[in-house]
This record gives structure tokens, sequence and C-alpha cells, in this order.
């Protein structure tokens, strides 16, 4: 019997693919835990219809990471923040600032996509890499300057 998964189920495929399995397998395991419905010609258009969408759905997102990507490539970043002698800071400056910087300038972007290698200690000029969509990441300045 040939029926289409819904959910990832161990030791048979992943969520859409269309399998081979017994009809007692499908009867009592797959249909009761709406694992999986059965491959009819309604349900493989349908599931067409959804692969469809989601591709349609991951190019777009694609789409607005890459200009996202054109807007935020290069941007300068200022962070003020209180500095000792040597331009040392008290504290350090983490992407959790860099985010809410960002979000100054009008661009919302989760702390967790901004990658910093380690905290910043220092004032002056850093490169801040922002993962944007697994296949786009931007490149900012941040610069560091002391609060007077």
């Amino acid at each position: 019997m040939k029926v289409i998964l819904l959910q990832d189920v161990k030791a048979q495929g992943k969520k859409g693919q269309v399998i081979e399995v017994s009809p007692g397998y499908a009867r009592n395991f797959l249909f009761p835990k709406k694992l999986a419905v059965e491959a009819t010609d309604n349900e493989l258009q349908a599931l067409a219809a959804r692969k469809q969408a989601e591709e349609k759905k991951a190019a777009q997102e694609l789409a607005a990471a890459k200009q996202l990507q054109s807007e935020l490539d290069e941007r300068k970043v200022v962070i003020r923040t209180q500095a000792g002698e040597g331009g040392r800071l008290f504290g350090a400056v983490t992407s959790k600032h860099v985010a809410e910087a960002l979000a100054s300038l009008g661009y919302k972007i989760d702390k967790r996509k901004i990658h910093l290698p380690e905290p910043i200690k220092h004032l002056g000029a850093q490169r801040v890499q922002v993962k944007l969509h697994p296949e786009v990441a931007a490149t900012i300045v941040v610069y560091v300057e002391a609060d007077a």
C-alpha cells in the first residue's frame, strides 16, 4: 500500500515522502496516529501543491535575505560605552548590544544571528558577520566609541 508521510517516521522516511508499506502497518499504526494518509490521486496533488508553496516561500525568504544583505553589507554601526585608560572597555560589547544598535537603525535582527567570535573589549572598529539565511550572510562594521 502506498502512503504519504505527514511526519517523519523512524526507519520509514521523512515528511512528504511517498512510501510503500504493508496494509496492516498503515491501517493499525500510521493512520490512527495521523502519521500518514493513503496516496490517492487527490492526496498526491495536494502534496505537490504543498511542495510548490514551500519552494515559493523559501525562494521569497532567500530573496528577502539577499535584499537585507545588500542594505547591511559594510554598514557602520556605532556603539557608545564607557571606557577606561588605554581604550579598554568597562565590560564588553556583546551581540545583544549590536542587535540593539541595529534595531535603532531600523533593522530587526535576532542577537543569535550576529556572530561575534568573542565579546568586543576594546575601542575601535571590528567586522561582525550577521547570518541572515543559511545561504546568506552580511558583514557590518561595529565602531565602539568612548561615551563622553
